[in-house]
């Protein structure tokens, strides 16, 4: 708790799961030194709370419509470079903590963590330092890194859905071929036998 002397922590939260997020604000909100100025159900909502409200930490759910906790996270240390953001989820693979951490997230978190240590985690945070999850962090040094380069990445998550290379090709504005290359490339580094798997497991392993 804070001494009431200090400015309140400026929190804005991002979620998409109401119930969630509505739950959390009420509990952080009792916090005497945290408040929260903003909330949002997608992480273009949240880069857009964050230019309007310029809080100090954005604690942003990893896997959200619009854009994902870690784009949400380098587009508003963009737009607001004052404030620290910090991820939390429920998917905390491996390669979504590097993919966080090289985007300048402060602080990784497991939706196990209760709304005290999470009030913490903010206060951590906020004071300049990081914080991640011993657990999640283990698994991130003993699984490696991604082999993926950014383009074949960039495809793959375009696949994740079964579309066809055509309209791979369309949305990257590269052609047909020169997508089956860098998508076979990808399967073969993935030990794969084609897209689609290729794509599923570098989703598995939070490659993408």
């Amino acid at each position: 708790m804070g001494d009431g002397a200090a400015s309140p922590i400026r929190v804005l939260l991002a979620d998409d799961e109401h119930l969630i997020r509505g739950a959390l604000a009420a509990l952080l909100a009792l916090e005497d030194d945290l408040a929260i100025v903003a909330q949002a159900a997608s992480g273009t909502e949240a880069v857009a709370m964050a230019r309007a409200h310029r809080p100090d930490v954005a604690v942003l759910d990893l896997q959200m419509p619009g854009a994902d906790g870690v784009r949400a996270a380098t587009a508003i240390r963009e737009a607001v470079p004052e404030c620290h953001t910090m991820i939390v989820t429920s998917h905390g693979k491996p390669g979504h903590l590097k993919r966080a951490l090289a985007a300048g997230v402060r602080g990784f978190v497991p939706k196990t963590a209760s709304a005290q240590q999470l009030a913490e985690i903010i206060r951590t945070v906020h004071g300049g330092s990081r914080y991640v999850d011993p657990e999640l962090a283990a698994d991130a040094i003993s699984a490696g890194d991604s082999p993926l380069s950014e383009r074949e990445a960039e495809l793959l998550e375009l696949a994740l859905d079964g579309a066809p290379v055509a309209e791979i090709a369309r949305q990257a504005s590269l052609t047909q071929g020169t997508v089956r290359n860098y998508l076979s490339a990808a399967a073969a580094k993935l030990g794969a036998e084609n897209r689609h798997a290729a794509a599923r497991t570098a989703r598995d392993r939070g490659w993408i």
